[in-house]
């Protein structure tokens, strides 16, 4: 399975590329997989079995870390910090997403 993308390589043709990694995945007991660590700035689902792409969403910053998943009253929510760096640009943000029911 390749993680990441580097825009300059893909636009030619190069697709899929994969970048460094920093920061490691999280698994629902539903068998998805969710990790950012990739410097194009981007946070991933995957099912764990097939490796399959289920959902990807574009981050502030490169979320080089590993994400949180909890519970809040019975929904469950995916969070990941977007600070950046190692060659990306800065950020501060923490982003959270809502899994569906």
């Amino acid at each position: 399975m390749t993680l990441g993308e580097i825009d300059s390589l893909s636009v030619q043709g190069f697709a899929p590329t994969g970048t460094e990694n920093y920061g490691g995945p999280v698994a629902t007991a539903g068998g998805v997989l969710f990790i950012a660590a990739t410097k194009d700035e981007k946070i991933r689902a995957f099912d764990k079995e097939t490796g399959e792409i289920l959902w990807e969403a574009k981050l502030p910053a490169a979320g080089h870390a590993t994400p949180a998943v909890y519970e809040k009253n019975g929904k469950q929510f995916l969070v990941i910090a977007c600070g950046g760096g190692k060659g990306t640009k800065s950020g501060d943000a923490y982003v959270a997403f809502a899994l569906p029911d």
